[in-house]
This record gives structure tokens, C-alpha cells and sequence, in this order.
């Protein structure tokens, strides 16, 4: 019962936040954490779209200032996605699939959160800000590391939210939609 209410709240609360954001203006992404986008249901079978940051990432900190914020990439994100914000260093666990997911000290600098380990698994190497692309199911579409340019991050989105990264290549759908 309080997993309902809890996902309804959250449903409320991303379409008002949609509204204000459109009578505003100021249209911005409705990010959620991990814990809020998994425990919505999700009825519709939307793509999840991550955004793995750190807080000392410049080039994550551009995207939100410029990327992020331009309309037809939010309109679109919101659009066709449940958005997650992820920090790839936070600290806090996250319940995951009946897992506990903790911050792993022993990896790089600061530490690495096994969730974006897991993410992560299989890149050769490790950068940020890194998106990452998950079916309704949350099973892994494919990564995609480093800052874009709102042109580019919307050619990608629509790569995979509009399911073109079944038929073709992003280097044909690319050149085909310039």
C-alpha cells in the first residue's frame, strides 16, 4: 500500500513538475534518483536514461548548465525516457534487485558505487559524465561516454528512444539524419 502511494505521489509530482516547468519556460528534465525511477511502475515500458556524474566532473557540470537544458532535449527526454541521475561516487547504498549496492573505497581515487560498476561493466575505460541507455526492463541498451552538444545528444536519444538502434548503426542513422 505505501509503495502505491509512494509511486503515485511521484507520478503527480513529475506531471505537475512537467506543467510548472512548461508555464515557466524554464522546461527542465525531471530527474529522479535510482530509487524513485525504479520504484515507479512503469506502465508506458519508457527507456531509462542515466546520467553517471561525479561532483568533480567539469564536463558533467556543462551539460547540465547547457545540454540539459535546452528545450528540444528536455522535451524529449521527458518525453520518452525515465530519467535517472546517478553519482558514480555517492555514498549512500541503493537497493537494487534485492542487493545492497555500496560505495567500493577500493576503486580509483575516491571510490566507485558497485551500481555504476555494474553499469559500467565491460568499458574499457572508466570516464564521466557516461549515459546509459536501459529497455523498460532495465537491461543495458548500450553507453555512451563524454560531453555532447545538444544537437548531438538529441540525434543519440532519438537513436535509441525512437528503437533505431535495432535496425542500423548509429554511424548510418547519423549520416541519414543530419
Amino acid at each position: 500500500m505505501i509503495t502505491i502511494k509512494r509511486t503515485l505521489a511521484i507520478g503527480l509530482f513529475l506531471t505537475l513538475g512537467i506543467a510548472v516547468a512548461a508555464q515557466s519556460g524554464k522546461a527542465k528534465i525531471n530527474w529522479l534518483s535510482w530509487e524513485e525511477a525504479t520504484a515507479l511502475e512503469n506502465t508506458e515500458g519508457k527507456k531509462y536514461f542515466v546520467d553517471l556524474y561525479t561532483d568533480w566532473c567539469g564536463y558533467c557540470k556543462k551539460m547540465d548548465r547547457t545540454t540539459f537544458k535546452d528545450p528540444k532535449v528536455v522535451a524529449f527526454v521527458n518525453a520518452n525516457f525515465i530519467p535517472i541521475k546517478l553519482n558514480a561516487e555517492q555514498k549512500e547504498d541503493i537497493q537494487y534487485r534485492g542487493h545492497t549496492m555500496k560505495l567500493n573505497k577500493k576503486v580509483g581515487r575516491r571510490g566507485m558505487h558497485e551500481l555504476a560498476m555494474a553499469l559500467l561493466e565491460g568499458l574499457d575505460r572508466v570516464g564521466y559524465p557516461t549515459y546509459v541507455y536501459l529497455d523498460a526492463k532495465q537491461d543495458r541498451i548500450t553507453l555512451s561516454p563524454g560531453f555532447k552538444p545538444a544537437n548531438d545528444m538529441l540525434l543519440e536519444l532519438k537513436f535509441v528512444g525512437d528503437d533505431h538502434y535495432q535496425t542500423t548503426s548509429f554511424q548510418e542513422f547519423a549520416k541519414n539524419n543530419p
